[in-house]
């Protein structure tokens, strides 16, 4: 199978991308299947590991085997920038365990959907669901080990010096805006791109978060001291009559008046970065900085949850962790019920050693 570079098509009136190509009609089929029902970054991922898939893979779809699952595992975590260079996080050089596991699911999610159709010839998905683990003290078998396991890391928070120093650094009243709706509020970046002049609460010092994760809304309180930042950049910086509703804009050259791209406000905060002089810094890591604090000064981990639009419970938990004062508190509680305990006079339950 010959496989291409992606085509997109993208619509110059709305500047929205309307179709992802790659040239062969099964998978073309399956990535508008995806493009109906997923976001425009899921699907730009989704066709991008189909395409290292099956440049690694040259087969035809009904053509792969498990084998072939393994061999593209065995090639993603071979080195990428030399045997000596290796990650931190994990201690290897091929690509990260994460980045694999999603385009394995990208690989799965495309059988699912031709063994769905019935008309590809695929008869089986050959990506394995897991590697088969053999109950202890019984003859039969269970899928309990993943195929690969991703290391559990904490994500990275900001100190209070390093936020300060960030907000100095940067230029405009739009960039502390948007910095303080990650910072202030825990929104995703894709979040922040997508407000909306009306999702703007002012009275109620709330936004309404219309494109979450997944399609999912919710609205979220915001501190004061975001909407006095917007207020000044709506005042005296946002673009007069730029024909959209969007409230993050471009503010120079020739896209002037255009909603800001994921890639402008990335540049936006790496710009902030170097001129701070903090040596790591994302969108994500601003948002994590934001639940992490709140999670430490009390706010019920289901709060944080509602906040951050987790739609389990569980990926809210890593702020439990990344709370040390929480943590601390904890450990100092128990600690000190711990020696109450000890220094007590022995329960009348409990025989002395010489009443044998």
């Amino acid at each position: 199978m010959s496989m291409v570079l992606p085509c997109l098509v993208r619509s110059v009136a709305a500047g929205e991308l309307r179709s992802i190509r790659l040239g062969h009609p099964l998978l073309d089929d399956y990535l508008e299947f995806v493009g109906a029902r997923a976001r425009t970054n899921t699907w730009l991922a989704a066709a991008y590991d189909l395409k290292v898939f099956f440049s690694v893979i040259v087969k035809e779809p009904a053509a792969v085997t498990t084998a072939d699952v393994f061999a593209f595992i065995k090639a993603q975590r071979a080195p990428r920038r030399g045997p000596r260079v290796v990650r931190l996080e994990d201690g290897e050089a091929g690509l990260s365990v994460r980045t694999i596991k999603r385009r394995l699911a990208t690989v799965s999610g495309l059988f699912d959907y031709l063994l769905a159709r019935g008309d590809a010839g695929v008869r089986v998905n050959p990506v394995p669901r897991g590697m088969a683990a053999r109950r202890a003290g019984a003859g039969s078998t269970r899928r309990g080990a993943p195929l690969l396991r991703a290391p559990r890391t904490l994500p990275r928070v900001l100190l209070p010096a390093e936020v300060d120093v960030l907000m100095s650094a940067l230029r405009t009243h739009r960039d502390r805006a948007m910095v303080e709706a990650m910072l202030l509020g825990g929104l995703r970046r894709c979040e922040v791109l997508g407000l909306r002049l009306g999702d703007v609460k002012v009275g109620e010092r709330r936004l309404f978060i219309a494109e979450g994760k997944g399609g999912h809304q919710r609205m979220v309180p915001i501190s004061p001291r975001f909407f006095a930042t917007l207020a000044r950049y709506l005042d005296s910086e946002r673009p007069g009559d730029p024909g959209t509703d969007r409230v993050f804009l471009v503010l120079k050259g020739p896209n002037r008046g255009r909603p800001l791209s994921s890639h402008g406000i990335d540049e936006i905060i790496r710009g902030a970065r170097r001129r701070a002089g903090i040596d790591h810094l994302t969108c994500h890591q601003l948002r994590h900085t934001c639940l992490t604090r709140l999670r430490e000064a009390g706010m019920a981990l289901e709060a944080v949850q509602a906040q951050a639009g987790h739609r389990s419970i569980e990926s809210t938990r890593v702020y439990l962790h990344l709370s040390a004062g929480w943590l601390a508190t904890e450990y100092t509680n128990a600690l000190a019920a711990i020696d109450a305990g000890s220094a007590g006079p022995p329960s009348a339950a409990t025989p002395s050693v010489g009443g044998r």
